[in-house]
């Protein structure tokens, strides 16, 4: 017996009155506000206008969820559809089973949507929200503590993670907390993000393809603690090779967006430049237009009177010549 360890919920479910509060979906939810909110900050930072990054979440976040339902119940389709399986338990998302790798694919693809609709471009957008993202899924990943899930080899380290349930062959016992290390690397992922992307000025999506990149070596690490059933290629687990697919891919696109469009955008949302240059054009045009006014009609005034000064010689000698 461990005579340190991390305890696991009794339940992860909360009922006030007939509404169950669960504790899964609840740490879903958090972690979306976090990247809202941390996302609409630095889209501020970068001349955005309050407000843009929640309306493109709207589009993302419920792609997200439907992509990585998605991506769980195909890679593990023998949960819902095999022999003895309910295939309804496949809508369940409340128990569990979100593939961040469909979550983010098909997020991505909402977010697309909701950026065309806006007018911003969306390498911008995605530079902005990266590591809120990163935040999200730190926070999401304690839903799996909630259902007793996603826990690594068995251990005996004082961290270690005390499985108390036995329902869908869990054998309770003390195990590596995967979930605690993905959440713990996601934050470092985060912090990772901000500081290249100030240290470098990161633009045009590389911001968000070096979060990608980063997360994909923590997930492939730690997926090889995990000991959930998973399928495996050439004996390596699925989600180990679409870590690493995924990083290539990411890399490539730093590198070469680096060469074809080095630098950050000086422009993240026309919108908010129109509005602003309107503004400006009113407070800064009609001082100028009342000067420049003032101006001719001193002009008009001096010529005047210079024409009237001119005019002057010229009748003294008339009046000369008259005399004579």
């Amino acid at each position: 017996m461990n005579l340190a360890y991390i305890p696991s919920p009794s339940h992860g479910v909360l009922y006030l009155g007939p509404i169950p509060l669960r504790g899964y979906a609840f740490c879903i939810i958090i972690g979306v506000f976090i990247a809202v909110w941390f996302g609409n900050k630095r889209w501020i930072a970068r001349g955005g206008q309050s407000g843009t990054v929640a309306d493109i979440a709207v589009w993302a976040v419920p792609f997200g969820l439907v992509g990585g339902r998605l991506y769980h119940v195909i890679t593990d389709y023998e949960l819902y559809f095999s022999e003895g399986r309910d295939w309804v338990d496949a809508f369940k998302v409340w128990e569990g089973g979100l593939g961040i790798w469909g979550a983010i694919a098909l997020g991505a693809l909402g977010a697309w949507i909701g950026a065309r609709r806006r007018g911003v471009p969306m390498p911008a957008y995605a530079d902005a929200v990266a590591p809120g993202i990163a935040l999200a899924q730190a926070m999401g990943r304690w839903g799996n503590w909630f259902n007793q899930e996603l826990y690594g080899r068995e251990t005996h380290v004082p961290w270690a993670l005390h499985i108390t349930s036995s329902e869908g062959g869990r054998v309770p016992g003390y195990y590596h907390p995967t979930f605690l290390y993905e959440s713990l690397w996601c934050v470092g992922v985060a912090l990772l993000v901000i500081w290249a992307d100030r240290r470098f000025t990161l633009g045009h999506g590389r911001a968000f393809a070096l979060y990608v990149a980063a997360y994909c070596v923590g997930r492939g690490w730690i997926e090889y603690l995990r000991v959930d059933d998973a399928h495996h290629i050439l004996g390596v687990r699925l989600n180990v090779w679409t870590a690493l697919i995924v990083f290539l891919l990411a890399v490539v696109y730093m590198v070469v967006s680096a060469k074809k469009r080095p630098g950050r955008e000086t422009v993240v949302e026309p919108a908010a430049v129109a509005s602003g240059g309107a503004a400006d054009g009113v407070s800064e045009g009609a001082p100028d237009s009342a000067a420049e006014g003032t101006q001719a009609v001193a002009s008009g005034a001096d010529g005047a009177e210079d024409a009237e000064d001119a005019g002057e010689p010229v009748k003294d000698e008339a009046e000369s010549a008259k005399k004579s």
